[in-house]
């Protein structure tokens, strides 16, 4: 056990200390990039996680230090069944909807402990759960969810739909319901796995601690029950934690599935939350009739907009997307220039804009990840056969609407050329001399994606041609062919929730 820990405990620390080191260097690149552009540059600022003021046990650097010294004190507490965790610190985030969220952050230890526990029990119990469920478990993930919903919905024309949402799923979960669940249903847990989850549980009346490995477990664990009646009543379903979605030909199965989510509700002390729950309606394509009030043309899930046609990237998640394009580009070709005095030192010159660069090359690593254009445009012609995509759009592998990819190019572009605009005015206001014949102030919608694409920069050609999101839809369309889902998925897609 201790060296198992210890190696746990050093991959934990690492991780969190690789991390800070991002984040410093991207700090102290943001600082040179400030120290070219702008006279009197603001000073770098390193900001400490709060938590690391709390405990040096947050501290990786600390950890990593005096790592022998805490897996010989955990391991004794363990194997004697002294073992409680620290208490977390306490974080909390805003919700999209209002209000806020409760994170605990344990100390590196205990986080290294609840990983170890909740790996072992998986290992031990993941062919107990539904293969419908698909959150926290190494054999599935959010994208499977969405490849068997799309292929259920797609084979109809009609169908009724069931969707549901809970309020403060971690936070209200009864504890012996916990418990008794543990007992009853063939779970394979010892005696030292059942001491660890109590322990963790321990400082909490009611519900289960979010920020902490070993409640992923548990909620696939509490809602094992909801599964096996879905099951039994012959509906389908798709459960990620506490994201449910059932659908059925029959209207009378909906409403028992209905029936049956308004039951486990009162078994867990989960309350449904009906405002943000669309409950049953009918989904059908858009050139049919219906004698239902609440029909829809699609529905979302996990970052998905699903249609009886078609796979979506859904709105909000949209909206997203464009807001960190449009601060991108704000970030360099505006705030820059943006200021009174005007400060800005590194102005466009010999049609090179030095920030316009850099906002394209950003903007392409934020959709492709460390790709290239010629890396890409080589793998979609058959030159390179495998990629690692790991930009925001291997989050989404599974789209297929072209339309949407289209668009959002069109948006690109335009966006691009409305700020570019606004650069040339707030240069024209400082520098009434400033030469807007220049690229690529002088460039149309066309001229700007030809003259891009034929840069040549460092040598190289394709570092400054605009980004596409249909272009990056390609390349995964063909990796998820030829290599599947988890290939060319986004790796970090498993924490999703």
């Amino acid at each position: 056990m201790k060296d198992i820990l210890l190696q746990d405990l050093i991959e934990e620390a690492s991780e969190k200390a690789r991390r800070f080191h991002l984040y410093h260097n991207y700090q102290e690149i943001s600082y040179q990039r400030n120290q070219r552009r702008l006279d009197n540059a603001p000073d770098k600022e390193i900001k400490i996680p709060l938590e690391w003021n709390d405990d040096p046990k947050h501290n990786p650097f600390y950890v990593l230090k005096k790592k022998n010294q805490i897996v010989n004190s955990i391991t004794h507490k363990l194997l004697n069944g002294l073992y409680k965790p620290n208490k977390p610190f306490q974080k909390e985030i805003p919700k999209k909807g209002g209000g806020i969220r409760k994170i605990s952050i344990y100390q590196i230890p205990d986080a290294a402990v609840s990983d170890r526990f909740y790996t072992n029990l998986l290992a031990k119990n993941r062919h107990r759960f539904s293969s419908l469920s698909y959150a926290y478990r190494n054999d599935r993930n959010v994208h499977f969810a969405i490849q068997d919903i799309a292929h259920e919905l797609k084979e109809v024309p009609r169908i009724y739909v069931a969707e549901f949402d809970f309020s403060n799923f971690f936070g209200s979960i009864r504890h012996d319901y916990i418990f008794e669940q543990l007992e009853e249903n063939s779970f394979l847990v010892s005696d030292l796995e059942k001491q660890v989850i109590e322990a963790f549980l321990k400082d909490f009346q009611v519900g289960i601690p979010l920020g902490t490995s070993i409640s992923l477990f548990i909620a696939n664990l509490i809602c094992w029950k909801l599964d096996r009646r879905f099951e039994d009543e012959g509906v389908r379903f798709a459960r990620y934690a506490d994201d449910t979605i059932v659908w059925s030909k029959d209207y009378n199965q909906i409403v028992k599935a209905f029936d049956i989510i308004t039951s486990f509700s009162k078994e867990t002390g989960i309350e449904i939350n009906y405002n943000k729950s669309d409950g049953i309606s009918i989904l059908q394509r858009e050139e049919l009739k219906s004698e239902f009030l609440a029909t829809k043309r699609y529905i979302e899930f996990l970052g998905y907009k699903i249609s009886t046609k078609s796979i979506s990237i859904k709105d909000s998640s949209v909206h997203k997307i464009k807001n960190q394009i449009s601060y991108l580009l704000y970030r360099n070709l505006i705030q820059p220039i943006a200021t009174i005095p005007f400060k800005a030192s590194n102005k466009p010159a010999n049609n090179m804009d030095k920030d316009f660069v850099t906002a394209i090359m950003q903007i392409r690593r934020y959709l492709y990840g460390n790709m290239t254009e010629v890396t890409l445009k080589r793998y979609i012609s058959g030159a390179y056969k495998r990629l690692s995509f790991k930009g925001i759009m291997s989050f989404y592998p599974l789209i297929n609407d072209e339309e949407q990819m289209k668009e959002l190019d069109r948006w690109l572009v335009s966006t691009i050329m409305n700020v570019l605009k606004k650069r040339k005015r707030i240069y024209l206001k400082h520098i009434p001399t400033f030469d807007v014949n220049q690229f690529p102030f002088n460039c149309t919608k066309d001229s700007l994606i030809i003259q891009c694409r034929s840069m040549v920069l460092r040598d190289k050609k394709g570092l400054v041609e605009l980004p596409s999101f249909l272009r990056i839809h390609q390349a995964l369309k063909i990796g998820l062919k030829n290599e599947g889902i988890e290939k060319v998925m986004n790796p970090k897609s498993i924490y999703y929730f």
